[in-house]
């Protein structure tokens, strides 16, 4: 029967033809009097599978317009090195650990390796990129989408190999995994790094208000002028925010949702966000919105608050360390802690349904 998708800028994956990202940023440029701000100078390009939005404010546009040229460049750069099926280093990767084989990792997937295995064992699990092999069995980790679901028996086979972060061995610059089953895919916390990254470049060249935005999930610094930078969040139902916020000095602002890549088969949608528990798309939630002090952190927490939906987030959560979260459950109603209660603005006449949680 037909079929519909949706499709998202995550990493290695295909931006869609009509960009919606997660979070919008709202109208940036504002005049004060006769006096004449600074410019802001924002540029576009494509990398890690989706369009990233580098915004500079205060800085003479030459001197800005170099810098985002070098974060062009470093994103391309990360996403030809962590390209999770396309040729790339961590492809060379996953090959050998699925053939058993100990390999030289370089130092930068090193980290990226105990980094994502430090947050997987505190989101217990939840978020996993040890899990490429259910991306693949799916037909999310690829260029097109899916037509259909897998086999059920295929999923459960899979599991029953419990393959995870924990099985991979970090040693005297090598990587081996004790559990073949293992495939290293990235897509839920590489972009976060990239943008960190992005920023940790844009800081050393001197810029010190800025935005890196990339398919919507951000981080960013300093102020737009006189003001904070003012967010909006996508409303998971449709077009338009269900939210806005501002944020300034530091802090990245990154969500998952159900509407980023999905199909749909007999009348049931399915979308990318997969339950490491089950093997299927995780159910209960529409959307998550975590601020945080780094986009890596922001990027996997999203995820595994996602997939633990509205009766889990919580303890999941004050495990990461994550002190401002908005959830949205499949019947629209927000769960939110009292610190992100506080930060968040709703459109005047369209407050939903709030369950706040105890402080984080």
């Amino acid at each position: 029967m037909p079929r519909s998708v949706g499709t998202s800028g995550t990493l290695g994956r295909p931006a869609p033809s009509r960009a919606w990202p997660l979070v919008l940023l709202l109208a940036l440029i504002l005049s004060a009097g006769c006096h004449r701000s600074p410019p802001l100078v924002e540029r576009q390009f494509f990398a890690m599978g989706t369009l990233v939005t580098v915004s500079v404010y205060g800085t003479p546009q030459a001197r800005a317009e170099r810098a985002i040229a070098r974060s062009e460049r470093l994103f391309d750069r990360l996403d030809r090195r962590w390209h999770a099926w396309h040729p790339s280093a961590l492809t060379r990767m996953d090959a050998a650990l699925a053939a058993g084989r100990s390999i030289p990792i370089p130092p930068d997937l090193a980290r990226l390796v105990r980094e994502a295995g430090r947050l997987s064992r505190l989101s217990d699990g939840l978020f996993d990129p040890a899990l490429g092999q259910l991306l693949a069995l799916w037909g999310f980790e690829g260029d097109d989408l899916p037509a259909r679901p897998p086999p059920a028996a295929s999923i459960q086979q899979l599991l029953a190999r419990h393959p995870s972060m924990s099985d991979l061995v970090l040693e005297e610059g090598r990587i081996r995994s004790r559990n073949p089953a293992v495939r290293l895919d990235f897509g839920a916390y590489a972009k976060g790094v990239a943008v960190d990254r992005a920023i940790d470049l844009l800081r050393s060249l001197g810029i010190r208000n800025a935005i890196v935005n990339a398919g919507g999930d951000l981080r960013a610094i300093g102020r737009h002028g006189a003001r904070a930078w003012r967010i909006g969040i996508r409303n998971p139902d449709g077009p338009g925010v269900i939210a806005w916020l501002e944020v300034e000095g530091d802090q990245a602002v990154f969500t998952s949702g159900d509407y980023e890549r999905y199909f749909s088969w007999h009348g049931k949608r399915y979308h990318h966000i997969l339950d490491p528990r089950t093997g299927y798309p995780a159910r209960g939630s529409r959307s998550v919105t975590v601020l945080a002090k780094h986009g890596g952190l922001a990027d996997a927490a999203a995820t595994a608050l996602f997939v633990a939906g509205p009766d889990g987030w919580y303890p999941i959560a004050r495990a990461l360390g994550i002190h401002y979260v908005m959830l949205v459950d499949d019947h629209g109603r927000v769960h939110m802690n009292p610190r992100m209660a506080r930060r968040i603005h709703f459109p005047a006449g369209r407050t939903p349904e709030v369950k706040l949680s105890p402080a984080l």
